[in-house]
This record gives C-alpha cells, sequence and structure tokens, in this order.
C-alpha cells in the first residue's frame, strides 16, 4: 500500500526532530524541553500511522485528531526553544 503524503512528511519531520533533540542534548546540555519536544512530536507520525489502519471513518478521524493536538504541542515546544535561545532563528526555520 502506498503512503500518502502526510505519513511520508511526518516521518521526514520526526527525523528531523530526533536529530535536533540529540544535538540539544550534546551540545546545549538541554534535556527536559527537547524530551517533551521529541515525546510530542514523534507522537504525530505515529498516530498518523495508526490512522492509516483504522478500522472504521470514526477512528480515522479520532487518530488524525490526535495528530493533530499533537502537531499544536510540537509547536508550542519549538517556540519555547527559539524563545529561550536553544535554537536560533535557522534551526526553529
Amino acid at each position: 500500500m502506498k503512503e500518502s503524503i502526510v505519513q511520508v512528511k511526518s516521518y521526514a519531520f520526526a527525523v528531523r526532530i530526533v536529530r535536533l533533540c540529540r544535538h540539544l542534548a550534546t551540545e546545549k546540555r538541554e534535556h527536559v524541553l527537547s524530551g517533551q519536544l521529541l515525546r510530542s512530536e514523534t507522537s504525530i507520525g505515529a498516530n498518523v500511522e495508526e490512522a492509516a489502519g483504522g478500522q472504521s471513518r470514526a477512528d480515522f478521524i479520532s487518530k488524525m485528531t490526535i495528530a493533530y493536538k499533537e502537531a499544536r504541542e510540537s509547536s508550542y515546544w519549538l517556540r519555547l526553544l527559539r524563545d529561550t535561545e536553544y535554537l536560533n532563528g535557522p534551526q526553529f526555520d
């Protein structure tokens, strides 16, 4: 079965976030905020994958809604990391 664009993009974003969190842990010695970001962001792709295998339309909608909420939370953590100067402008972008 072919992956949807949402599956592809959510996975690619997860890879970038894992690398960013590794950088924050090793170079900036930041663990709390990046840990929160890692949990919320990787949940996006996991819920998108679960939605793709949903048992019903309602199940699909439920999982995609959770993915959306996790994306909003991830945006919060990224903005907080930027505004507390753990990330600079280009890293944030």
